[in-house]
């Protein structure tokens, strides 16, 4: 195979699988490879968090969360009580409240979901809880107070203290509600 002293790939398979592999995003796509954050299972945070990385939730958060550019992962010990605004989100755990992503939202089957969720693309695996609407058009009024014209980046509208959200109900024809059950094969939404 090929060595460093020729200038092409590494000699070592695993080296050169590993170079391929690693993610890296640039500022406006997300994180530099290697720079994740994690709560662990014994964390607990009330307040409003924000960041310039990638977050792995596996204790108890409870506020806002802003990361805009990034990805959050809620892991499968992870409790989210609040209002959250990333790039990407991918759910195994528990959350209450409502979920805004730029990019896409994944909702494992291992997921409890209360509050509606806002994405241009969704996945929804079969198993996984969800009670609340999905609105998967970019350019309605929730998802524009977010990120600011359907664009990233984006400061979130302020809204009033213990102000329901009054843009939660389901428009159109990508607009899903349920009720607190297992999702089903006939949710449009993945």
């Amino acid at each position: 195979m090929f060595s460093k002293k020729d200038g092409g790939e590494p000699a070592d398979e695993t080296a050169r699988t590993a170079a391929h592999a690693a993610p890296s995003r640039t500022s406006t796509g997300g994180s530099v490879s290697g720079a994740t954050a994690t709560i662990g299972p014994s964390i607990r945070i009330n307040g409003d968090l924000a960041g310039e990385e990638d977050l792995v939730v596996e204790g108890r958060l409870t506020g806002t969360v802003e990361l805009k550019s990034h990805t959050l992962t809620i892991g499968p010990q992870g409790q989210v009580e609040a209002r959250v605004y990333a790039h990407t989100i991918l759910v195994e755990g528990t959350v209450n409240g409502d979920l805004y992503a730029s990019e896409r939202i994944s909702i494992r089957k291992s997921a409890r979901i209360e509050g509606n969720i806002y994405a241009p693309r969704i996945s929804l695996e079969d198993g996984a809880r969800f009670r609340g609407s999905i609105d998967m058009d970019s350019d309605n009024e929730a998802f524009r107070k977010a990120f600011g014209s359907g664009k990233a980046g984006s400061a979130p509208a302020a809204r009033p203290s213990g102000t329901p959200d009054a843009t939660a109900k389901p428009s159109g024809p990508n607009s899903a509600s349920t009720s607190d059950s297992p999702s089903s094969s006939s949710s449009n939404a993945a």
